[in-house]
């Protein structure tokens, strides 16, 4: 009886085997290998019958709560797959946080702040281990569009969750108050955070020339709203390591491929990186307040490794500079003022900060923007390098940290107010004086925009007009393959919270349709996870803005970028770059705008 039961397990696993043709592939494998004489036939044999195995599956996530780059909780996701029957950890992702809170914040904002922000995370780690856990299982990581497509349903039934406990709190509070008698709550005006409120009646304030446009509220961000994000990017990275080719590689295949094109992305161009050489805090002791940070743009005739060791160098000069201020020389005279200009330079300089900021750079503040561009000439100049040939300037402007609700303009400097028109006309005069000064980030508030339609008129031929929080949330920006921002030269875009990988093809396609420039930026709330450079290669993004060439998180980023462009080189996969800027004509639409060539930048 035993042996006849042995027997007939034996007919089942041959039959099994017959069905799953494994003698033909074993005999095809064994064939194939026998030439090759392989030293590891077994290991050589697993390999070759890897290909008939079953596509790998998700098993599980897990989510953590972890430390970004300034000490701050985030969202570490963790995914585990089915390979050949086995359970195998095959990638993680960090995200990075970006906070809304200005420099200029009241300590209770910034301690709501940080509770909002640590209930966030805790809420996104139990998303990540419960809901998003079941949900995804037994999905191919490779099908990254029905995974997205998940998140983003899962998303939007937890916004709806919130909008309807929000209304249940009103009503409650309504029949509360009608209980009580009481007359209805008046909900004071917003103003946004860090701003100045409007003057009380009776005290005199200063009248605006007409009225500008009231803040638009904050964007609410949804508490765990990080898991969506951090759980497409982790997908992403499986994805490309299950088919064992670099995110950047995946990333561009991803969008050949939602995009419909006929050829396959064979060739790359890399990002430009805007490096922050100075972070300009608006709260030192010095006037000046429009400028927030100073980026270097090495020239695109150099290689990425050469124009980073170029900012390095006008780095280390700038840091000369700063820690001895005595040795700057002053502002020469362009108009034949000799004198004045000679004595305008011997003003005692603001008393400099020698530390590093959260964005990698130094931090330091001047008194006026000539001040800050001399003596960036100085330097460059120190050191045998010209602006506007060797390497070009941009500055990130952050004005909607700039407007005193109360006057209706733009504190510039400490007080000297502009109008959004006077605005206008400033940065006309000042890339006219500067013209090494190739884009403007945030140069006017998201409201003003009609101001942004005259400046880009002005401006758009000579420098880039850059949106950043002038650019509503990625999930807000797309309506009817339209991008929602002012009229601008591009858009900044930073991977956080609900954001998927499918919004950032999606929307980077819409923009390159549209001769929109595409920026990949790194948050104020880094972390060490490198993923945003493949991102941006494998996007096409025109730029990236990493912050400064220090602090661990930023510096990797540096590196992973430096490593890719080995590996394009090395296989001949890398194309040249080019810098153009669009001229705007008044009426004309994106679609119909002129392209005007920088001029070329001379070699080493």
């Amino acid at each position: 009886m035993e042996a006849g039961g042995r027997r007939a397990r034996r007919r089942e696993a041959a039959e099994y085997y017959r069905g799953q043709r494994v003698p033909e592939r074993m005999e095809e494998a064994l064939n194939a290998l026998f030439p090759l004489s392989p030293g590891d036939l077994y290991g050589e044999l697993a390999n070759y019958l890897s290909k008939y195995s079953k596509a790998p599956v998700i098993r599980k996530l897990v989510g953590r709560k972890v430390l970004d780059g300034v000490g701050q909780p985030t969202l570490e996701v963790e995914i585990y797959c089915t390979v050949k029957n086995y359970e195998k950890r095959i990638c993680s992702t960090v995200m990075s946080c970006h906070s809304q809170i200005p420099e200029n914040a009241l300590p209770e904002k910034i301690e709501a702040d940080e509770k909002e922000r640590n209930d966030s995370v805790n809420t996104a780690v139990d998303w990540v281990n419960e809901s998003l856990n079941t949900m995804l299982r037994d999905l191919e990581p490779a099908d990254q569009c029905q995974v997205d497509k998940m998140l983003g349903e899962y998303f939007t039934n937890k916004v709806e969750e919130k909008k309807k406990i929000q209304r249940q709190e009103e009503e409650e509070e309504e029949e509360a108050e009608a209980t009580l008698a009481l007359p209805p709550r008046t909900p004071s005006p917003a103003t946004p955070p860090g701003k100045k409120k409007s003057a009380k009646p009776g005290k005199k304030s200063s009248v605006a020339e007409r009225p500008i446009p009231p803040a638009e509220p904050a964007e609410p961000v949804l508490c765990g709203s990080l898991a969506i994000g951090g759980t497409s990017l982790a997908i992403a990275k499986a994805g490309a390591t299950i088919s064992h080719i670099p995110l950047y590689s995946h990333i561009a295949l991803l969008k050949h491929e939602q995009s419909q094109l006929q050829e396959s992305p064979e060739e790359m161009t890399l990002p430009l990186p805007m490096v922050t050489l100075l972070n300009c805090e608006k709260m030192s002791p010095s006037k000046l307040k429009l400028v927030k940070e100073v980026m270097v743009i090495p020239p695109v005739q150099l290689s990425l490794k050469q124009g980073i060791e170029r900012v390095l160098d006008i780095q280390k000069e700038m840091t000369r500079l700063l820690e001895s201020p005595g040795k700057m020389p002053g502002p020469q005279p362009a108009d034949g003022k000799k004198g004045r200009a000679q004595n305008s330079g011997k003003k005692s300089l603001p008393q400099f900060l020698k530390r590093i900021s959260h964005l990698g750079c130094l931090t330091t503040g001047y008194d006026d923007v000539e001040q800050l561009l001399l003596v960036m000439q100085t330097a460059c100049s120190n050191i045998g390098l010209e602006l506007g040939t060797d390497v070009y300037l941009a500055i990130n402007c952050a004005a909607h940290e700039l407007m005193d609700y109360d006057k209706g303009k733009y504190e510039i400097l400490t007080g000297t107010f502009k109008s959004p028109d006077e605005m206008v006309a400033m940065y006309g005069e000042l890339i006219d004086k500067f013209p090494f000064i190739i884009a403007l980030i945030d140069p006017l508030r998201k409201e003003d925009r009609e101001q942004w339609s005259n400046i880009c008129c002005a401006l758009g031929s000579k420098c880039y007009l850059i949106a950043e929080d002038a650019a509503t949330c990625i999930s807000k920006l797309k309506t009817d393959q339209t991008i929602n921002t002012p009229v601008c030269s591009g858009v900044v875009l930073k991977y956080v919270n609900e954001t998927k990988v499918s919004d950032l093809i999606e929307l980077t396609g819409i923009l390159d349709g549209q001769r929109h420039i595409t920026i990949l930026g790194s948050p104020d709330g880094e972390s060490s996870d490198d993923s945003l450079v493949d991102l941006a290669v494998g996007l096409g993004a025109r730029f990236i803005k990493l912050g400064g060439l220090s602090r661990g998180e930023r510096v990797t980023k540096y590196n992973r970028l430096l490593a890719i462009e080995e590996e394009l080189a090395k296989n001949r996969n890398l194309r040249e770059r080019k810098l153009e800027f669009v001229a705007f004509a008044e009426e004309s639409q994106p679609e119909n705008q002129l392209s005007d060539e920088l001029p070329p930048p001379e070699q080493d």
